[in-house]
């Protein structure tokens, strides 16, 4: 019996769509200048983080929401994120010191480009699955139980967390020796 052509069709078929997928999530993909983001939060990050009076407290909460998001879902989260630090976070906080305000503002104008090119994409791919949608929710809800001005300290404080998040998720990774 001579076997079918079927399976190998089959398999073509679903490895084709595979890459298209795969395709239109790098699409999606932004550059980025992490380390230019990452050393402002540098220059402020004690000051921002001595003003946090809730050590025990977090709005992100690293292990039940950043740390298991699927590839597919990076896009849309990091979407959502930076548009929940550009119009709650950065819009909440008060900040006398020029100095702080000055690196509040890089960061924010940053974080407020590569969400608007993050929406270009969202039209394409960019939607979140259920359980990202969930993850998403669990970190506004962190920030809802706090007072206002002392979530906006503690989601700054935590700056450091999610600029590990983005540079793992979009900076290319380094060959292996």
């Amino acid at each position: 019996m001579k076997p079918s052509g079927f399976p190998l069709c089959l398999l073509c078929a679903a490895l084709l769509l595979c890459l298209a997928h795969a395709w239109s999530i790098k699409r999606c993909l932004i550059s980025m200048d992490i380390h230019h983001i990452e050393k402002s939060f540098q220059g402020i990050k004690n000051a921002i983080q001595t003003k946090d009076v809730f050590q025990n407290v977090t709005i992100l909460s690293a292990s039940e929401t950043l740390y298991n998001i699927t590839p597919s879902d990076v896009c849309c989260m990091t979407k959502d994120i930076l548009g929940f630090y550009v119009d709650k976070v950065f819009r909440n906080h008060e900040e006398s010191d020029p100095r702080i305000q000055r690196g509040l503002s890089t960061i924010a104008n940053s974080f407020l480009r590569i969400r608007n090119a993050l929406e270009q994409c969202k039209q394409k791919n960019c939607d979140c699955q259920k359980e990202a949608t969930e993850k998403f929710q669990i970190i506004v809800r962190n920030y809802e139980q706090m007072e206002v001005k002392a979530a906006a300290i503690k989601s700054l404080g935590e700056l450091d967390i999610l600029l590990s998040w983005i540079s793992r998720n979009y900076q290319p990774k380094a060959a292996t020796k």
